[in-house]
């Protein structure tokens, strides 16, 4: 029974919303599966993904095929790299303590880099915004100087009334 380790589609028309499964090659894409590995949901900003290392290292390890999709998530969350490392550590090339000291400082590496990321998103989104604050005053400030100098006219206008009234009185 060859195994694949795949995206299982959730969500609503649109909002795509996936479920990171072990299943069976020969079953439905949102059919059956073996395991629920974790979740992946491509509508945030960075995208949101809830793994299961080492659930998806054990079916690594026992032979699952990633997809192309999968395994690209796999590696950004340093699944396949655990796998790398414990097959060197089942070879003898390095020891268990040495693997799971490069893996977390990987780890780490990665969760800096991706909170830079949502760091430079939420500034540019407040950069934006003041922007629009700042493009939003400039025309506010614009309509209230266009309405004002009718208002002046008005009462330039009611001044040189009276003053020809004035004059035609003296008249």
């Amino acid at each position: 029974m060859p195994v694949k380790i795949r995206l299982q589609r959730h969500g609503k028309k649109g909002k795509p919303y996936y479920w990171i499964v072990a299943a069976d090659s020969r079953a439905k894409r949102d059919g059956k599966y073996l395991e629920k590995l974790g979740a992946y949901n491509p509508n945030t900003n960075p995208a949101t993904i809830e793994l299961d290392v080492d659930g998806a290292v054990t079916w690594l390890q026992n032979g699952a095929q990633p997809t192309d999709t999968a395994k690209a998530i796999l590696s950004y969350k340093g699944a396949m790299l655990k796998h790398h490392l414990a097959g060197g550590v089942r070879k003898g090339a390095l020891t268990e303590e040495q693997a799971e000291t490069k893996f977390n400082a990987w780890l780490e590496e990665k969760t800096a880099k991706v909170q830079a990321k949502a760091d430079g998103l939420s500034k540019a989104d407040a950069e934006a915004k003041a922007l629009a604050l700042e493009a939003e005053k400039a025309v506010n400030e614009a309509r209230i100087a266009a309405a004002a100098p009718v208002v002046e006219e008005e009462v330039a206008e009611d001044v040189a009334t009276d003053e020809t009234t004035a004059s035609n009185e003296e008249e």
